[in-house]
């Protein structure tokens, strides 16, 4: 076998492919990892975007708040994950049909694309940052071009090192965190932070603030089911992603608003999202926490990337290397276009936009419309209870539309008085909910949730998949769908 041969075999081996997981980790451990994936550099920005627009006080409540609302939803679908052994885009098959999940995984590969330009942008400018001070070279988009071609590699060689290390990375990360606020603290009495009058000029009100706080949970839920399917069990996961999510969230945040008010109070001007104002305030020590933080992160969010492709078909059809190739290259080109750090907010609006919808009908679907339980069915590459018209449930992506629209409405259009997001998740669900129960889909009783790999235990290769291995596991996962026959016609759509 060639070179290239091998290595594509051992990464499909050792990748997450389709089919589900038996967790093994406990609630520290889950929530070990939350913690470590959400102190990362967009976050702590995140919160520099809030002050002065609104007061330091105004700013931390609001994140607190936004962060509780957004990660129960984070919570919720992270645990179908523990209850299923599926990740996150292979979950939206139950609702929107084995082929309409196409289409929240194309968004979520646009979305994951984003977010890794963004990342890698701030550690090129950061990293451009320092050396720039110390030789006098200057070239943004060279050092983030570097960082996102090292990001690549990570994710496709090293992705699991990554993971083994990252909440070890945390505590460097927290410890650094730690020495900042101790800087802002020290050299002004929490009295002056405050004290700072708000800039309504800033263009933040107290309802943008909260939206964005809840956009990020919301941007977080594409990989909630990713981690908490990890999970030994539903206490494990919940519990550790909640606390995780909330604690690093939080701290993140509420250090981005502190920095730029201590910037403030120090005599600088505020401008958000600029890793640079921060650096030069606090020194390289910040510079350590966003290049780690990126480093880590962004490499765990390419491998998802890659992951959710894959994961398109219930078979080793699209393959590990030639996908993370691919994306892996649009990912570094995409970090040539610093102009986009000046348009986070409106990418965490249309993430909001996207996926809130999405999110409203999983929920709705799994806990209420089929009480709590998927069948193997769900492993399926056609037929079965999930196929419903051809394979997309036309309800769900219709759905989808509206609470997309409404999003945008009540953002752009008609600003609402409590915000878009918290409108257009209740909107989603209920005009799911209501399709639902007009077209008598709810399950009756309470049927028994089997996690998906016992479900796949004991199963015959199909689609061409067999073989030994990982791909033949993946074989046998596809096959699951046909041990015993679903309660409707397996070809009748539903």
């Amino acid at each position: 076998m060639s070179a290239w041969s091998r290595l594509a075999d051992h990464l499909d081996e050792n990748s997450e492919g389709y089919g589900p997981l038996r967790g093994t980790l406990g609630a520290g451990r889950i929530g070990m990892i939350w913690l470590a994936a959400n102190l990362v550099v967009t976050t702590l920005l995140t919160g520099t975007l809030f002050v002065p627009g609104v007061s330091w006080p105004t700013a931390l409540a609001l994140i607190v708040l936004g962060t509780l609302i957004g990660g129960a939803v984070l919570v919720l679908v992270g645990n179908m994950g523990t209850r299923t052994g599926l990740a996150t885009m292979s979950l939206t098959k139950g609702s929107f049909g084995l082929r309409g999940s196409f289409l929240p995984v194309a968004a979520n590969v646009v979305i994951l694309m984003g977010w890794s330009w963004v990342q890698a942008m701030l550690a090129g400018v950061t990293v451009n940052f320092l050396v720039s001070q110390a030789t006098g070279f200057s070239s943004p988009v060279l050092f983030s071009v570097l960082c996102q071609t090292l990001v690549v590699a990570l994710a496709v060689f090293g992705h699991e090192g990554i993971a083994r290390v990252e909440p070890w990375l945390a505590v460097v990360i927290l410890g650094i965190m730690a020495w900042v606020f101790t800087v802002a603290f020290t050299s002004y009495p929490v009295a002056d932070f405050a004290a700072l009058p708000a800039d309504p000029e800033a263009g933040w009100s107290s309802v943008a603030v909260l939206d964005v706080v809840i956009a990020t949970a919301i941007s977080w839920t594409v990989l909630s089911a990713e981690f908490n399917r990890l999970a030994r069990r539903q206490s494990a996961g919940m519990v550790g992603s909640g606390t995780g999510y909330v604690l690093s969230t939080v701290a993140a945040m509420s250090l981005g608003a502190t920095a730029i008010a201590y910037v403030v109070l120090d005599g600088g001007e505020a401008v958000g999202f600029d890793p640079t104002v921060l650096v030069a305030a606090f020194g390289a020590p910040l510079a350590v926490v966003v290049f780690l933080s990126v480093m880590a992160t962004n490499t765990m969010v390419v491998y998802g990337m890659v992951s959710s492709v894959v994961n398109l078909a219930p078979s080793r059809r699209i393959r590990f290397l030639p996908t993370a190739l691919v994306l892996g290259a649009v990912s570094i080109l995409g970090s040539t276009r610093l102009g986009l750090l000046d348009q986070f907010t409106e990418f965490l609006v249309l993430i909001g936009s996207l996926f809130i919808p999405v999110f409203a009908v999983m929920l709705v679907d799994y806990y209420v419309v089929r009480r709590g339980a998927y069948t193997a069915d769900i492993l399926r590459g056609r037929g079965g209870r999930y196929w419903y018209r051809g394979g997309v449930n036309p309800a769900a992506v219709a759905v989808w539309a509206v609470g997309a629209a409404t999003s945008l409405v009540l953002t752009y259009v008609l600003p609402s008085p409590v915000g878009a997001t918290i409108p257009t998740f209740l909107v989603s669900a209920a005009l799911y909910l209501v399709w639902a129960l007009a077209a008598g889909r709810i399950v009756a009783g309470r049927p028994a949730q089997r996690h998906l790999s016992e479900a796949a235990d004991g199963s015959e290769a199909a689609d061409g998949a067999g073989g030994s291995g990982a791909a033949g596991r993946v074989g046998a996962l596809g096959a699951a769908g046909r041990v015993g026959e679903p309660e409707e016609n397996a070809s009748a759509p539903r």
